[in-house]
């Protein structure tokens, strides 16, 4: 993990990094216990479906996602929180086997007004699978603390 504060997230700078492998014991672990609809839970059923096979629950994929978003965009040194996302989008499957990883291009960095000790970085999040197709991306807001003086 690099060090990086407010002041290293400039409008533009892009952010790469994974991967993430996505198993099938892990599509059913989370779907079983946060999303149970057969496209997540049951391989045969999933077969027979709309997709034509097992795929990640989107809230299984968003919080791999996280994952890669704190170890290749965010910094232990300097990140405070984050008041959300904008939006947030499911383009493709994710099956297992895949293996995803993100790139992050900061769109708007501003210091805060009322905390001068730190920023609001807002970024766009794109999650990649092996074969470079956009799976998800989404749009995350982050509290950076700028550099100590």
């Amino acid at each position: 993990m690099t060090e990086r504060y407010f002041e290293d997230y400039p409008p533009g700078a892009v952010f790469e990094g994974g991967a993430a492998a996505v198993s099938e014991a892990e599509i059913l672990e989370f779907a079983r216990k946060y999303d149970p609809q057969a496209m997540h839970t049951d391989p045969e059923a999933a077969a027979r479906g709309y997709f034509g096979g097992l795929i990640a629950s989107g809230w299984h994929t968003a919080a791999m996602t996280m994952r890669l978003f704190a170890a290749h965009f965010l910094s232990p040194a300097s990140s405070l929180a984050s008041p959300g996302i904008d939006e947030l989008r499911w383009l493709k499957p994710v099956r297992p086997g895949d293996l995803l990883r993100v790139r992050i291009t900061v769109t708007e960095a501003r210091r805060s007004r009322s905390k001068p000790g730190q920023g609001i970085v807002h970024s766009f999040a794109e999650v990649l699978n092996q074969k470079d197709e956009v799976v998800m991306t989404l749009r995350p807001i982050s509290l950076i603390r700028c550099r100590p003086r």
